[in-house]
């Protein structure tokens, strides 16, 4: 843990007091023994969440059918579907995961004991933090051990965790705002658990704040820039590319000016999903007609939030791993069996784009209205999963697919067996890169996606690994 306070005390973002030169040879006693150490640990657990949100968004972005890598240095493999657990990238997610983790109950071990000036405030960032740890431990991988070289835990124990900590936090934090966060937070652990109960009485109860948002927020100054917004809007190159049928909904992050001093949070919890949850218990309970309703409330949501024109005359998806890409208005089909759609793939050298910098979606009233089954409306609810969730980091979850444990780990703990090394690949997804592959017609202006992943999973909705509420 020694290595983790150097880490921060160096990041420039940490500092003691308003008067204090940063020293790398600040011992662990004599950190914990500065008056601000509490509040110091806290800036640093803030700067490894937007570490570690980095991480989890460009290797789940690009794992899912949402992005594939059009001609970075990120993982090649990965639109593929390939994971393995020798693969750097697979560590790098485990690193930062368990890192968050191990910094935040450190806090809780021993820099808030050691602080009497630490605040209730204080603690629950802490306990929050060490939460959402456990949360993506549970969301993302097959398993992970929940101590240095301690046993591998299920991603429920995982989740089980996450609940204790949230409830901890909301113990403890007077601010309304954060109440809900944790308390949605709650209903995503609940619903990656399968529980349909508690899901939903936790997501109405976040419902009370119907604005509800909390984001991770970057520094590009001091060296904690958004990774994604590089990829796909800063860089001059154009480094990850969406699907065409998601086109209208990149980019959600970009910069005016100056790309160090613009640099764009990343939501981790809003209102949007509990809706979501709501809709999807309702639904799997046989009640449609409340589960449109639902999602109907959703719509009305996502309409108010915010959006911006935006110069992206610079984007033009070409000249990496594709170069067939269309740059033009053209019409869209989500797979060959498909009807013609209108809006998907925006001409941006006809002038700026909207971007919808919190949710965004093409459903309509109508889709909803004319959705009468069950499969149609869970469609249409992961399509608005998929749309709401883009660039998040959520969609790859939604898939089914797991990382596993990573090489390093499994060479380093005795607990780490055969069956955590290996990744959880659902038997319905397209390999051979056939999630992000499409063609384009050029003369008749239209482009055809392989596969719409949102009718595979419907079709596989009683696969184990997808729809938490349907037997």
């Amino acid at each position: 843990m020694k290595r983790y306070i150097t880490a921060i005390l160096l990041s420039g973002i940490v500092a003691l007091d308003s008067c204090s030169v940063l020293n790398p040879n600040v011992t662990e006693p004599g950190f914990l023994a500065n008056p601000n150490a509490a509040s110091s640990w806290v800036t640093g657990l803030r700067r490894q969440l937007a570490l570690t949100m980095n991480q989890v968004v460009v290797s789940s972005e690009l794992v899912s059918d949402n992005y594939y890598n059009n001609r970075t240095l990120s993982s090649k493999v990965f639109d593929i579907p390939q994971i393995d657990f020798i693969d750097l990238d697979v560590n790098n997610m485990q690193v930062h995961v368990q890192r968050l983790r191990e910094m935040s109950e450190y806090g809780l071990e021993k820099v808030l004991p050691a602080d009497p000036a630490a605040t209730a405030a204080d603690s629950a960032e802490v306990y929050f933090s060490c939460a959402f740890a456990h949360i993506l431990s549970g969301e993302l991988f097959v398993g992970l051990p929940g101590s240095n070289t301690g046993p591998v835990l299920s991603p429920d124990e995982h989740l089980r965790i996450a609940i204790s900590q949230l409830d901890k936090a909301i113990a403890l934090t007077k601010n309304i705002t954060e109440t809900g966060a944790y308390t949605l937070l709650k209903a995503r652990a609940y619903y990656a658990m399968g529980d349909a109960v508690n899901a939903a009485r936790f997501a109405t109860a976040a419902l009370s704040n119907n604005s509800l948002l909390r984001q991770v927020k970057y520094d590009g100054v001091n060296n904690v820039p958004n990774d994604m917004q590089t990829y796909i809007f800063s860089s001059t190159n154009n480094e990850f590319a969406p699907l065409p049928r998601l086109d209208f909904l990149d980019p959600k992050y970009f910069h005016t000016g100056l790309a160090a001093n613009d640099q764009k949070p990343v939501t981790i919890v809003k209102a949007e999903e509990a809706w979501l949850i709501l809709a999807e218990t309702l639904i799997a309970a046989g009640k449609l007609t409340e589960g449109r309703n639902t999602l109907k409330e959703l719509l009305a949501l996502v309409s108010s939030r915010p959006v911006v024109m935006v110069d992206d005359k610079k984007e033009t998806r070409n000249g990496g791993n594709r170069k067939d890409y269309p740059l033009t208005a053209v019409k869209v089909m989500f797979d060959a069996t498909d009807s013609l759609r209108s809006n998907y793939v925006l001409d941006r050298q006809a002038g700026n784009v909207k971007v919808y910098t919190v949710s965004g979606t093409l459903v309509t009233v109508n889709d909803l209205d004319a959705a009468i089954t069950e499969d149609q409306l869970l469609y249409i609810l992961y399509r608005l999963r998929q749309e709401i969730f883009m660039a998040e980091g959520r969609r790859m979850t939604d898939l089914g697919i797991r990382f596993p444990v990573s090489q390093t780990e499994q060479l380093n703990n005795p607990n780490v067996k055969s069956e955590h090394i290996k990744a959880q690949l659902p038997s319905f997804i397209p390999l051979n890169r056939g999630m992000d592959d499409f063609t384009y017609d050029k003369a008749n202006g239209v482009v055809t996606m392989k596969y719409d992943m949102n009718a595979v999973l419907v079709k596989n909705k009683h696969a184990k690994e997808i729809f938490p509420f349907i037997n």
